[in-house]
């Protein structure tokens, strides 16, 4: 492998799918960066075998074509050093190469690229979408948090994609809240869905670009691919069937609270302070016009309440919920003002941005609510 390019862009791409390398592996070869050489262009892997990122640089020269792993943490601690200009990269013998820059020279190893696991993508049966970059970077970022750690059902690990014939939903719950993302830009043939695991879901928001317009998705009953620029991100996706999630949206709540976002979200971290710090349970009182929310710690004879002027049209209610999971569904809405609608203090409140908010029907949050003395 004989080629030339340009430091800078090289680091780019490197840092770019560094992201699949293991910190640990009992494969020794997937701490390397996969290098493969052909015409002009420079196609990086990295992968961990559940995970594979891959991305193409377009070099100045070629001379010889070829295909070698490369050191992870060698190659990108010396291109992280060196100021942007031509590099030479030149495998010089059978386990080492050289890289050449104006004042300077480095020689470092690799191993046969065919020591690298082969990297399996999508099949024949593999169905196609076109998903607009800044909607699913949108949907991902309202809906990830909400994922669970949980090892005995390891679907709800991850971001269900519900794609239909008018809109897809994004999906996810740890049981104690559920958020779904919903946008009709993205249609599909015929029903079909698959779970993301939290990982690469979470990679893939923080490595589409602003300037992205679309990400093409093949996904079949095992693996996934999602295409974008000149990156690619293949993952395996999670077994296993999600719950529906559908069955457990409110849809008779007739307590309704309308807000501002903001401002219930600050109340909630004050007033939280207070909480006790293992249950961090807090209180909403809901009069007509006024809500009010407490917290109090017992054992530290610590206390806090604060009152809010809101618009509130329904019965009287007093309601617990866990501070955090409020905190989490407020500060991942952008939105003005929320509605929270309420049944009573016992079942599920729904949370979504004001009817008159461009994000409504967007994004809806479900919290359950916790018993309180």
């Amino acid at each position: 492998m004989k080629l030339i390019i340009s430091s800078s862009e090289l680091l780019k791409g490197v840092m770019a799918v560094s992201k699949a390398i293991p910190a640990k592996s009992p494969l020794p070869i997937l701490e390397n960066f996969l290098f493969d050489l052909k015409g002009n262009v420079l196609e990086l892997t990295a992968s961990d075998t559940e995970l594979t990122l891959r991305t193409r640089i377009e070099v100045e020269s070629t001379s010889e074509e070829g295909r070698i792993a490369v050191p992870a943490k060698h190659i990108m601690d010396l291109l992280k050093e060196l100021p942007d200009q031509p590099l030479s990269i030149d495998t010089t013998g059978d386990s080492s190469f050289e890289c050449k820059w104006a004042s300077g020279s480095s020689t470092l190893p690799y191993f046969p690229a065919e020591d690298y696991p082969a990297i399996v993508g999508t099949d024949e049966t593999a169905v196609l979408i076109n998903f607009p970059a800044q909607s699913l970077v949108e949907g991902i970022s309202s809906t990830v948090y909400a994922t669970a750690d949980d090892e005995i059902r390891p679907a709800m690990n991850g971001i269900l994609f519900d794609f239909g014939t008018d809109s897809t939903t994004l999906v996810a719950s740890d049981s104690h809240k559920l958020i779904c993302y919903t946008t009709p830009d993205v249609k599909s043939a015929e029903v079909a869905s698959f779970i993301l695991h939290k990982k690469p879901a979470g990679i893939l928001k923080s490595i589409i670009g602003k300037d992205e317009e679309n990400v093409s998705i093949a996904f079949d009953a095992k693996n996934a691919s999602f295409k974008f620029g000149l990156t690619e991100v293949i993952c395996r996706l999670v077994v296993g069937k999600y719950p529906k999630y559908r069955d457990v949206i409110p849809q008779n709540n007739s307590n309704v609270l309308k807000i501002d976002r903001q401002q219930l979200l600050n109340t909630v971290k004050r007033v939280s302070v207070c909480a006790n710090k293992a249950s961090n349970h807090i209180k909403f009182d809901l009069t007509s016009g006024q809500l009010e929310i407490s917290a109090q710690d017992l054992g530290f004879s610590i206390a806090a309440y604060e009152k809010i002027s809101c618009q509130y049209d329904g019965d009287n209610l007093t309601i617990g919920f866990k501070s955090p999971f409020i905190i989490e569904i407020l500060s991942n809405m952008s939105c003005g003002e929320v509605v929270m609608k309420f049944l009573d203090s016992k079942r599920a409140a729904l949370v979504i941005p004001a009817e008159n908010e461009e994000e409504s029907g967007k994004i809806c949050g479900i919290i359950m609510p916790i018993m309180i003395s």
